[in-house]
């Protein structure tokens, strides 16, 4: 038997695919997260722009949701049957 018959060419390829689509994804949302903690750290010690330090939090909260969901949604595939 070769290894060409054990494997599904069709469904690596989409593993491969998906894999490298969520951990693009999830970086680059972790980064946002990363960007608005700091950004929200500098406008807020300075005290003179709240409302963009806000938003900056809300940047911050909204890719740390992002990779909360990606995480459980991992988490849900992994353990599904």
């Amino acid at each position: 038997m070769t290894f060409a018959a054990l494997i599904e060419s069709k469904e690596m390829l989409e593993t491969v695919v998906a894999s490298v689509i969520a951990g693009l994804g999830v970086t680059s949302a972790f980064s946002i997260a990363i960007w608005g903690v700091g950004r929200y750290t500098e406008l807020s010690s300075r005290g003179d722009r709240p409302l963009a330090a806000t938003g900056a939090a809300l940047v911050a909260a909204g890719g740390l949701a992002v990779v909360g969901a990606a995480l459980v949604f991992g988490i849900v595939v992994m353990t599904s049957n």
